[in-house]
C-alpha cells in the first residue's frame, strides 16, 4: 500500500480488525519512510458493477459516492454515521448479490430512497426532490401529500 503522505510503496501494517459490522477490515499502517500512520478499509468486492445512467451512459459503481449522497440527504438529521455506513454497506450487498453486472442508476435511486424511507423522513424528502427532480413548490406539495396519505394508509 502506497503511503498518502510520501508515496512510499513499502508500508507497514501495525493492527488488523474487522469493522464493527464485519463488512470490512480496518488497517492501521505506518510508513517508514515519513513515520506516517494512516488507516485502511479492505472490503469485499464480488463482482465489478456498472452503473447505467438514464441517458444511457456507463461508468463505474462507486459505493463513496452513493455514501456522500445519502450523507448529504442527511446532513444535520439525528442519524448516526455508523448507521448510515451500515445502510450503504447493504445496498451494496444487495447490488452484488443481485447477479447483475449492469445496474440502472433508478434501481439505485429507488433502492436509496427507501432506506432514506425507514432512516429519517426530512431526508427521505431531501433525496426525493433531487432524485425526482423537483421544481416547483407544488411537487414538494404534492411529494408531501402522498407521504401524509400513505402514512395515514398504514396507521
Amino acid at each position: 500500500m502506497r503511503c498518502p503522505f510520501c508515496g512510499n510503496d513499502d508500508t507497514q501494517v501495525k493492527d488488523s480488525r474487522p469493522t464493527e459490522d464485519n463488512s470490512a477490515i480496518r488497517r492501521r499502517r505506518f510508513c517508514p519512510g515519513c513515520g506516517a500512520r494512516f488507516t485502511t478499509f479492505e472490503r469485499v468486492q464480488l463482482r465489478e458493477l456498472t452503473v447505467v445512467k438514464s441517458g444511457g451512459a456507463r461508468e463505474p459503481f462507486d459505493r463513496e459516492k452513493l455514501l456522500r449522497s445519502m450523507r448529504i440527504a442527511l446532513r444535520k438529521r439525528p442519524v448516526d454515521a455508523d448507521r448510515i455506513d451500515r445502510v450503504v454497506n447493504s445496498i451494496v450487498r444487495q447490488l452484488e448479490s443481485s447477479g447483475e453486472t449492469e445496474i440502472p442508476s433508478t434501481q439505485i435511486g429507488e433502492m436509496v430512497m427507501q432506506s432514506l424511507g425507514t432512516l429519517d423522513k426530512v431526508a427521505y424528502i431531501r433525496y426525493a426532490s433531487v432524485y425526482k427532480d423537483f421544481r416547483e413548490v407544488a411537487d414538494f406539495n404534492q411529494f408531501v401529500e402522498t407521504l401524509k396519505t400513505d402514512a395515514a394508509d398504514a396507521g
